[in-house]
This record gives structure tokens, C-alpha cells and sequence, in this order.
């Protein structure tokens, strides 16, 4: 007991550090519009300073690994059996076959934009599933270097940018397509990279674009389990022990079963509504607090020297992913 309380007293400092910076983020959004996400990154950013502090290092190191980790796990709360049962095998194979294509697409062309596989599966996996939470899902299980939080924020800053961009062009393109509203919704759904913008997009069409845009989007948030779990077993392989700071990775993370049993839990259909609804809303608070943490930690100088070729990737692999699902709805039957 004495050693929990000694723990927590550690902890505490930094804790609240990050969890004010969300408090604001979320205040700002709410009152302003702008993605709470964003905002949290950025007012951890101008409080970086206090990252040397021996009182708020703690806590901000466990905001922004456990912490994170515990909020994915429950993402898995969101899901349903509806989720499936409601969209049609045709739409789910293909948000899966957008998924594992917009990862492959970016693995394979990174290196023309000079990077290897770290970078190029953190972005290529952010765009393809669910934006910034699933850049920190992923770079929870990569191998660290001395580059990783620069190269997480940002992938963070970049599919957030692209997410409000794609907001209010997409809705515009989807007429130009001549999409009716429930082909409108697939649309955004299964390309609009955070769930925030995939609402906003989805809605400012219809309410039944909206709908539809997420349930494609909370079906993309499936594929980070077997995604995370799959690049686990990977890294596990071939990441050396010293590149994973000296221990090797579970073969599946302790986080990624966590969401797989929650995700069970919810679509059968045996969680409380209130359990579920409670467990999705601290889970969008415990991923606004992490990436607070992970600003607080974050140097703006080496964050820029990732380099223009980092953006120009993320924007290739924001394309690949829109012109694959366009393409696709072009030759899939009409549906009403």
C-alpha cells in the first residue's frame, strides 16, 4: 500500500499537467471547433519546459505510454455487432482491403521519400485506420531510437491537418462524384482519417451519410487490433533487444487483447449501455491526455527536421487511400 501511494505521489505532478492540457483542449474545441487532438498536442508543445522538471517527468512519461495504451484498449467499447451486420460484406471488404492496401502502398514507396519502415508504417497505419489514435496505438509497439516521439508528433499534426482539410473538401467532392447520401457516407468514412472530422463531414451531408460515414469509420478502429497485434509479431521477430530498450515485446500486447476483449464484451451485446458509454468517453479522455503528455515531452526544433519528404508521404498515402475507395464505389453496385 505504501508503495502504491509513493507511486502515485511520483506520478501525480505530471499527471495533472496532461490532464489540464486536455481540460483546455477540450474546452477550446467545444467552444471553437478546432480538434481537441490538435490542440492538446500543441498547448503540450508550449509547455514543453516543464518536461525537465524531476517532479512532472514521471507522470508525463506514464501519461504518455500506459496511459495511451489503457485508452485504446478501450476503444474496443465503440464496437458493435451492428458494425458488420449493417453495412454488407461488399463494404467491409472494402474498408479491410483499404486498410492492408494504404499500408502496403506506404511501405513500399517510403523509401523514395527517404524513409524506412518505422516511419512509413506509423503514417501509412495512421492514415489508413483511425488518425492519430492509431499513430498511438502503432508507435507503442515499434522499436524506439532517438527520433520516435519526433516522428509521432508529426504523423500526429499531419493526419490531423489532413482530417479538417478533407472535412470540408470531401463533402464537395462526393457531389462532384454524384454519390447519393449512403455512397457519400462510405466515402468519408472509410478515408477521413480521425472520427471527429469523419462526424462532421458525414453530417454536414445527411443524417444518413452521417450514420453511414461512422459506421464505416468505427469498423476501420476493428482493423487496429490485427493490425498492431500483426506488426507486434513482426517486430518481435526481427527488432533487436536493445532496439526495444533491452526486452523483447509480448507476441500479442497486453493492450491490443484488452481491446479485443472489450470489443467481444460490447458486440455481444453483454456491457451495459452505460458501461459502454462510459468506458468510450474515458477513453477519448485518457488518448486526449496521452498525446498532451507526448506534446509536453516534445522539442519543436527536431520535430521539424523530420523533414518536408515526411509530409509529402503522408499527403501520397491520403491520396492512395481516397482514389482506391473511389474507384471502388465507382464499380460497386448502386446502392440507396
Amino acid at each position: 500500500m505504501t508503495d502504491t501511494l509513493d507511486t502515485l505521489r511520483r506520478l501525480f505532478p505530471g499527471l495533472l499537467v496532461a490532464l489540464l492540457v486536455a481540460l483546455a483542449s477540450r474546452f477550446v474545441s467545444e467552444h471553437y471547433g478546432a480538434p481537441a487532438m490538435l490542440l492538446a498536442l500543441l498547448f503540450g508543445i508550449a509547455l514543453n519546459f516543464l518536461a525537465a522538471e524531476p517532479k512532472v517527468g514521471p507522470g508525463i512519461a506514464f501519461a504518455s505510454r500506459t496511459l495511451l495504451r489503457f485508452g485504446v484498449a478501450l476503444l474496443g467499447l465503440r464496437i458493435t455487432l451492428e458494425l458488420v451486420t449493417g453495412l454488407g460484406a461488399m463494404v467491409v471488404g472494402l474498408i479491410v482491403a483499404g486498410v492492408v492496401l494504404t499500408i502496403l502502398f506506404g511501405l513500399s514507396v517510403s523509401r523514395f521519400f527517404g524513409f524506412r519502415y518505422r516511419f512509413a508504417f506509423l503514417s501509412a497505419g495512421s492514415v489508413a485506420i483511425c488518425g492519430a489514435s492509431a499513430a498511438l496505438a502503432i508507435a507503442a509497439i515499434l522499436p524506439r531510437d532517438e527520433k520516435s516521439e519526433d516522428r509521432l508528433v508529426f504523423t500526429v499534426v499531419g493526419v490531423t491537418v489532413l482530417s479538417t482539410v478533407a472535412m470540408i473538401i470531401y463533402p464537395i467532392l462526393t457531389d462532384l462524384m454524384g454519390l447519393n447520401d449512403r455512397e457519400a457516407g462510405i466515402f468519408i468514412g472509410a478515408t477521413v482519417h480521425d472520427v471527429a472530422q469523419v462526424v462532421g463531414a458525414g453530417y454536414s451531408i445527411s443524417v444518413e451519410a452521417g450514420d453511414t460515414a461512422t459506421l464505416v469509420k468505427l469498423l476501420r478502429v476493428v482493423m487496429l487490433a490485427p493490425v498492431v497485434a500483426l506488426a507486434a509479431l513482426v517486430v518481435r521477430s526481427y527488432a533487436s533487444e536493445a532496439e526495444m530498450g533491452g526486452t523483447r515485446p509480448p507476441i500479442v500486447p497486453v493492450f491490443v487483447m484488452g481491446f479485443l476483449a472489450l470489443a467481444v464484451l460490447s458486440a455481444s451485446g453483454l456491457a451495459p449501455e452505460a458501461v459502454t458509454k462510459a468506458g468510450s468517453n474515458l477513453s477519448s479522455w485518457c488518448l486526449l491526455t496521452a498525446i498532451a503528455a507526448v506534446g509536453v515531452k516534445t522539442q519543436p526544433g527536431e520535430v521539424l527536421k523530420v523533414g518536408s519528404g515526411a509530409a509529402l508521404l503522408i499527403v501520397t498515402e491520403t491520396l492512395f487511400l481516397a482514389a482506391l475507395v473511389a474507384i471502388a464505389l465507382a464499380y460497386m453496385p448502386s446502392t440507396t
